[in-house]
């Protein structure tokens, strides 16, 4: 099949998942400049062409002006009305644009302030995915069976590292503990969090579905978080880890043996030998297969973002040469994500086409790469219902694929 056969109908039709997006980076851009104004949030602008030329670019100089844009959208999403609302307007786009499967991570400590603990900032964000999945839900065609429903998960977020000034709750953390060194403190935040998810999913009835750790790879390893990480696999949390964007295979390594990962967020560098840093490992091609051959037998999905990693890593100077070619090659588990909706102008529809265009993904890869996103989610019902979905969605995908393609 061609690219030409493959339409942007066809796709806008398609049932597809996300399980990659962060809430605070994929904010309506309209949304943001009124949340701003409200909290007195100063930007460089106030209009989206100001801000579209000043912070939430096309391209970026580095990784650092891309994360820039964080800074005045974690401030605007300053308390549980607005969080609400910034996950239901996010529900509402991807439902838009026929994504039936949402899992929305976020960094519930970001948020943190008198009047607003961890819990209750989950608990927002649940109400406002759960309105637009509800509201979504009523169509006649899903209630009647014709078509599979919109369904959610929430991912929490740890960080990997924190300084002063990042939040209320990191600030508190240096305040109180002045004699203790920085990485147990990263270490002491994870496990709050972990405790928090679990609560949150347990106690109140909230679909938290997995955990998370982001943040700078480098210098910050993923096994100074490895108690949080057993606490959510003694409760059953499912778990992803941002490993292999902007660090070597290493990374990977310790996401999947310190951490259990169950998928891995972006996972760029698995198979990139020239990116291993480890002076201990000295036949690199060795170390590369048999990790990468793990990956694939354990069926760990990566969560791979085009658009992002092209504007964050300096290396990819076009999407030609991103390595999602390589891992569909060694018949890895990939699914196509957004990351971050507002930072990176894109949607997942646009992600699909980017890797039709100028991966050479076909009408068959297509279908593998959709059909995975729902298959290794984090589904929040039982794995009988799992299953009776994931059928659900197959059957639909096919109904649209003969309409378009007889």
């Amino acid at each position: 099949m061609t690219e030409k056969e493959i339409t942007t109908a066809f796709l806008a039709e398609l049932p597809k998942t996300d399980l990659h997006v962060h809430l605070d980076g994929s904010l309506r851009i309209g949304t943001l400049i009124e949340l701003a104004r409200l909290h007195k949030v100063e930007m460089p602008s106030y209009t989206e062409g100001g801000l579209r030329e000043t912070v939430f670019k096309d391209r970026y100089a580095s990784l650092g002006e891309y994360l820039k844009g964080f800074k005045y959208t974690v401030a605007a999403m300053h308390d549980a009305e607005a969080l609400e609302r910034v996950a239901m307007e996010l529900a509402e786009d991807n439902q838009a644009e026929g994504v039936r499967y949402l899992e929305v991570r976020f960094a519930p400590q970001l948020q943190v302030r008198p009047g607003l603990d961890a819990i209750q900032v989950i608990a927002a964000v649940d109400r406002g995915l759960r309105r637009a999945r509800d509201e979504f839900n009523r169509r006649p065609a899903i209630a009647a069976g014709k078509e599979p429903p919109f369904e959610y998960g929430i991912i929490c977020c740890a960080m990997r590292m924190f300084t002063r000034g990042y939040s209320q709750y990191y600030d508190t953390l240096f305040d109180a503990h002045p004699y203790t060194r920085p990485k147990n403190l990263f270490a002491m935040a994870s496990i709050d969090l972990a405790r928090a998810a679990v609560l949150a999913r347990d106690a109140h009835g909230h679909q938290v579905v997995g955990f998370d750790l982001a943040g700078e790879e480098a210098g910050f390893p993923a096994s100074a978080h490895r108690e949080a990480y057993d606490y959510a696999h003694r409760h059953f949390l499912k778990r992803t880890v941002h490993a292999g964007e902007s660090y070597g295979p290493e990374s990977i390594f310790q996401a999947i043996t310190d951490l259990h990962a169950d998928r891995i967020g972006h996972g760029t560098y698995l198979l990139e030998p020239d990116q291993i840093r480890d002076p201990e490992i000295v036949d690199r091609g060795h170390y590369i297969e048999r990790l990468g051959n793990y990956i694939a037998d354990r069926r760990i999905t990566l969560e791979v973002c085009l658009t992002s990693n092209l504007q964050t890593n300096p290396l990819l100077k076009r999407l030609e040469d991103h390595t999602f070619s390589k891992l569909r090659a060694h018949r890895l588990s990939t699914t196509l994500c957004t990351d971050n909706r507002l930072m990176s102008n894109t949607t997942v529809t646009k992600e699909l086409s980017l890797a039709i265009k100028h991966l050479g993904v076909d009408r068959n890869d297509l279908k593998s790469i959709i059909i995975y996103g729902f298959k290794r989610s984090f589904y929040p019902g039982s794995y009988l219902r799992k299953r009776q979905y994931v059928r659900q969605i197959i059957d639909h995908y096919e109904a649209v694929e003969r309409r378009h393609f007889g």
